[in-house]
């Protein structure tokens, strides 16, 4: 992880986009070359998050995705910047729409696309991928017709396929959204 000086910073996100903030600040921000800086600030004092930051997180599970052959995004840099209390995850995004743009219509959507979404679920099950925000916003359909994960930072990897409590609360969490439920739907 690299300091990166406030002039730095603010060199960095010069030109850029912001497209996701809280009542905290900026969280996402689209940078002027198309890449993405994703801000993580510390919620509490005592976390595990002073051990193993966020965006480092982002980082190591971007490495055992790609280690594993799933799409994600590729990382260019981990920054802590002192003078905002933030560190920082620059990265490429994984290009492609997310599932829940396709069921919006901003593409074409594959008519398999279901049970590509399924087997794919199975496959991240399978490799041992526990991935607590798994939902239709972050699974990506890829130009090359994969699909990927993205807001990997919450991602945890076992050596062991999932078991199935393990399954079943991930696919909970699909369920969370009632505009996802479509997914849930079969068509022969």
């Amino acid at each position: 992880m690299q300091i990166l000086q406030h002039d730095d910073y603010l060199t960095l996100r010069e030109g850029g986009k912001v497209i996701e903030q809280d009542g905290h600040g900026d969280k996402v921000i689209i940078l002027a070359d198309g890449t993405f800086l994703k801000l993580f600030r510390r919620k509490r004092l005592i976390s595990s998050a002073a051990i193993w930051p966020y965006a480092q997180r982002f980082a190591d599970n971007a490495a055992k995705l790609k280690q594993l052959g799933i799409p994600c995004p590729e990382i260019i840099s981990v920054y802590r910047i002192p003078s905002i209390e933030r560190d920082a995850v620059h990265y490429h995004p994984l290009p492609g729409l997310t599932l829940r743009q396709l069921r919006d219509g901003e593409g074409d959507c594959p008519e398999d696309i279901r049970e590509r979404f399924w087997k794919f679920v199975d496959r991240v099950h399978d490799l041992g991928i526990y991935f607590r925000s798994m939902h239709l916003g972050n699974v990506v359909l890829t130009p090359e017709g994969e699909l990927g994960l993205i807001d990997i930072s919450d991602m945890k990897t076992r050596r062991k396929k999932l078991n199935n409590n393990q399954r079943q609360r991930n696919i909970k969490h699909i369920k969370k959204n009632p505009k996802d439920h479509w997914i849930f739907e079969w068509t022969d």
